[in-house]
């Protein structure tokens, strides 16, 4: 099984208390996405962020790394690639976990386009469920077969472009009816105009999101009556 590794950014405050994964896109590499953290770093001071470049390497881009092979022409290319992508990601994360010394209730999982496929489909799939995962101008590969594997059900944010002619954002629309039937909640965001990519306002929605899993939750208090 090939090891991944890529670009991190330590928390601003000195110790982390939460892990964000960014999983890049088809042709890309771990440095795509790591200005994200740099973007959200001072909001978000005791996150550690990190980007992991894909283990394989991309013929139709040869600078930049693939999760799994494309061609386009086999419609079940994704189901294949996914499957046998996911235990890499999964060793990685579990290393990352154990070095900072966080359990996955503290861990976000953010793809774009064939990351997201990553992000969700690994992240729905862990033994523990992580804070949240959010996916941007990505998919749901295999929507069918997920009520019956999916392990933990985690908030989940899409994000998508209006105009993306890469994916399509009849995918998005197609990721939340099957989330929705495996029981699985969703919220989602089309950004008008926006072709495959990121803009302002989905980068503000995502760290809203971020900021809101990674929120302590409070345990309430039962007061107790005196007589």
């Amino acid at each position: 099984m090939p090891t991944i590794d890529g670009p991190r950014l330590a928390p601003a405050s000195g110790v982390p208390k939460a892990l964000v994964v960014f999983l890049h896109g088809f042709g890309a590499d771990g440095n795509d996405l790591i200005a994200i953290g740099a973007e959200w770093r001072r909001a978000m001071p005791d996150v550690a962020f990190v980007s992991p470049h894909a283990p394989e390497r991309c013929m139709a881009a040869p600078t930049g790394r693939q999760w799994f092979p494309l061609t386009f022409r086999d419609p079940d290319e994704r189901r294949r690639g996914v499957i046998a992508a996911r235990p890499t990601l999964d060793a990685f994360l579990d290393a990352e976990l154990a070095r900072h010394g966080l359990s996955d209730d503290r861990l976000v999982l953010i793809g774009f386009s064939q990351g997201a496929m990553m992000a969700l489909h690994a992240g729905l799939r862990r033994k523990a469920p992580p804070a949240a995962i959010i996916g941007f101008s990505g998919m749901l590969v295999s929507p069918e077969a997920l009520k019956e594997e999916a392990t933990c059900r985690p908030p989940i944010l899409l994000i998508h472009g209006e105009r993306d002619d890469v994916i399509p954002v009849d995918a998005l629309f197609a990721a939340t009816d099957g989330l929705a039937a495996a029981e699985i909640p969703v919220e989602w965001h089309l950004s008008p105009g926006l072709g495959h990519g990121i803009d302002g306002e989905g980068l503000r929605q995502g760290a809203a999101f971020v900021a809101s899993a990674l929120k302590p939750r409070r345990t309430s208090l039962r007061a107790s009556s005196q007589g």
